[in-house]
């Protein structure tokens, strides 16, 4: 008797008193930004990583669990869930608020001195030598290297040089003379031959002094007007009234060739121009805490990221047809997590096709094609996030790895590996969470081997799951609205959309749960429901509020499969108040079972 009573069902009952009544107007979704991801995170290269006799011995014990246990979910590994950082400069550390402050700085003089147009595609040079050359072209559009220089213009420089030095030694000597005759002369400062000595003297010998040393700058500074400034020198100042005249006049030519006027250049990154506005602080704090605020070496990868920009022609390629269609069910976008973050999808399996995967991937320049066609996707996707501070500047990525290729396919790794690198080096901090659906054992085995080699922070943005525990994962980080019918969730084109929330309850083993829906009005009632794992008994009625009225069976209880259609749609045409019951009967004595469903009324004329 007491195994008997041990085995008699539980049951649950749940009454949903908010049931939505038949509204007049059909109530408009809010707005989601579908945004992009990064790239597919297929398997990793295993012989890439250096690993120690320790860490490769533990790595074949796990595997051989894996394998004993047939890659159970137990197997998963644990990880310390990831924080994202804030975008806010107010929330940031004084350290870090520092190293922001100096990056924007070396932008800035970037930027003023047009070091970011210089990040052109050039032929390498012969010489590292030359190196030094390539900073410096940006500036003055310039003459030709020292180097390429003719022996005539050689011989020329030669003979000015003496001519120069000759003309300073007697300006020397002639400001000397000025000086012993004044009986008030202020210290004169050193001139610089491109720039202008300022000194303060009274009387007309002052103003000879001053016109003087004007004089020998323009012709330091200038060896192409040599000889009209040696005239110009030459001549005697006639009165007060000249003297003073040339001193302006000369002023105003020196400063003309000293002062030159700065125009910073425009740089925009993912529709972001640089230093604009605040949205242009979260694009900088990504490079920064990709290279750990290092403020040198996310400089030194911000520029890298926009001479690759440019020489792969970003903004022409957002543009172009690549004719990739067949590849929209390999990645793509759908919905947003439990946090704002648009989700992107990675679903290896596809290429099990082999029309598919040789269309892709047969040869080098298909396998350059999807590399450009992937940062196309991620391009166009990217420029939908919110940059503003506080915004959502990130993206989460599922990668389903049910049917995967794995290790096996070289042309899938070497496309793999490619995309990862130019995912690594030129856009930083873009992914919220990985989580991987479905995994095989081998893919957790390889993991286990490179995850020594990973930081803390990198290893917690990483999230696990086998084939059981996939729906049951994505939950967690995902509403089931928002998850596609083939992942466990109830995102379909149909009557409901992602604005209809879902309720989820867990039903538990040898249980059974009723859901009710309280009707007070004529109204078409329709829901949609599904039990993540099914092989459940379903079943649903109305019960009239009257007493003397009979219940109306809607749906016969009945076992469902896990092999039948994934989501089951109803709808109940109410003529009286009421309550719509549904009857999920779990029979498993070991597994709980998830329960999603979500109603909606719409009027109904008689």
């Amino acid at each position: 008797m007491a195994e008997v009573a041990q085995n008699v069902s539980q049951e649950q009952v749940v009454v949903v008193t908010d049931v939505p009544q038949a509204e007049k107007t059909t109530p408009v979704p809010p707005t989601m930004p579908v945004v992009g991801k990064e790239l597919p995170l297929p398997v990793p290269e295993t012989e890439e990583v250096p690993m120690k006799p320790k860490q490769v011995e533990e790595a074949v014990v796990e595997t051989e669990d894996l394998k004993a246990s047939g890659g159970d979910d137990e197997k998963m590994p644990q990880l310390v869930s990831f924080k994202e950082e804030s975008t806010k400069v107010a929330d940031l550390l004084e350290s870090e608020k520092k190293a922001l402050q100096e990056f924007k700085k070396l932008v800035q003089e970037a930027l003023n001195k047009h070091e970011f147009s210089a990040l052109t595609t050039t032929p390498a040079p012969a010489k590292e030598e030359k190196k030094k050359d390539v900073v410096v072209a940006s500036e003055e559009e310039k003459k030709p290297a020292q180097e390429e220089e003719t022996p005539a213009v050689i011989e020329e420089k030669e003979n000015v040089e003496p001519q120069v030095v000759a003309e300073k030694e007697e300006k020397k000597e002639v400001v000397s003379e000025v000086l012993d005759d004044q009986e008030k002369v202020a210290p004169v400062p050193a001139v610089a031959s491109d720039t202008t000595a300022v000194s303060t003297v009274d009387d007309d010998g002052a103003k000879t002094v001053e016109a003087i040393e004007e004089t020998i700058v323009a012709v330091s500074s200038s060896v192409a007007s040599q000889e009209e400034t040696s005239a110009q020198a030459t001549k005697e100042p006639e009165g007060e009234t000249k003297a003073a005249s040339a001193l302006d006049e000369g002023a105003k030519e020196v400063k003309s060739e000293t002062v030159v006027e700065v125009t910073p250049e425009e740089v925009s990154i993912w529709g972001i121009t640089l230093l604009a506005d605040d949205r242009s602080d979260v694009i900088l704090l990504k490079f920064l805490r990709a290279r750990d605020f290092k403020v040198k070496d996310a400089f030194t990868m911000l520029k890298n990221t926009i001479r690759w920009r440019k020489e792969l022609g970003i903004d022409e390629l957002l543009e172009q047809d690549l004719g990739c269609d067949d590849l929209g069910k390999v990645v793509f976008m759908h919905g947003l997590d439990k946090e704002g973050h648009p989700v992107c999808y990675n679903v290896y399996g596809e290429f099990q096709n082999k029309e598919l995967y040789k269309n892709s991937f047969s040869d080098e320049e298909k396998r350059l094609r999807f590399l450009r066609w992937r940062i196309q996707f991620l391009e166009r996707s990217i420029r939908k996030l919110d940059f503003s501070p506080g915004g959502v500047s990130t993206i989460v990525q599922v990668n389903d790895l049910k049917n995967s290729p794995g290790p096996a396919k070289r042309e899938l790794r070497q496309a793999t590996r490619q995309a990862l690198q130019l995912l690594q080096d030129n856009y930083p901090e873009f992914v919220a969470k990985q989580i991987f659906i479905n995994v095989p054992w081998w893919y957790l085995t390889v993991n286990r081997m490179i995850s020594p080699f990973l930081t803390q922070r990198t290893r917690s943005k990483f999230v696990f799951a086998g084939p059981s525990k996939s729906a049951e994962t994505l939950t967690r980080y995902i509403t089931a609205e928002q998850i596609p019918v083939k992942y466990g969730g109830l995102s379909k084109d149909g009557e409901f959309c992602t604005a209809d929330a879902v309720t989820e309850i867990t039903v538990k083993a040898s249980a059974k749960h009723t859901v009710e829906f309280p009707v007070t009005e004529t109204c078409l009632l329709t829901w949609e429901m599904r039990v993540v794992g099914w092989d459940v008994s379903y079943g649903a009625e109305f019960v009239p509020s009257a007493e003397d009225s009979y219940t109306v069976i809607i749906q016969k209880a009945r076992k469902v499969a896990i092999t039948e259609e994934p989501v089951v749609t109803n709808s109940f045409k109410v003529g009286e108040p009421g309550k719509v019951v549904l009857t999920i009967d779990n029979t498993s004595s070991k597994k709980k079972k998830k329960l999603l469903y979500r109603l909606k009324t719409k009027p109904c004329s008689d």
